[in-house]
């Protein structure tokens, strides 16, 4: 994942939160697990009829 966001452009910051992660040696398998937060289809407002 470390090397994708350094291809792909990803800043800085990025990189180095996800190298903190991996130092602690948890796995993860899925954004939920890093960003429990992390917005859903229901967070976003709009009207479904138009698309």
């Amino acid at each position: 994942m470390i090397d994708y966001a350094i291809r792909s452009g990803a800043p800085l910051e990025v990189v180095e939160n996800l190298q903190e992660l991996e130092d602690e040696g948890d796995v993860y398998e899925t954004i939920e697990d890093i960003w429990p937060d992390y917005p859903t289809q229901e967070d976003f407002l709009f009207n479904e009829d138009e698309y």
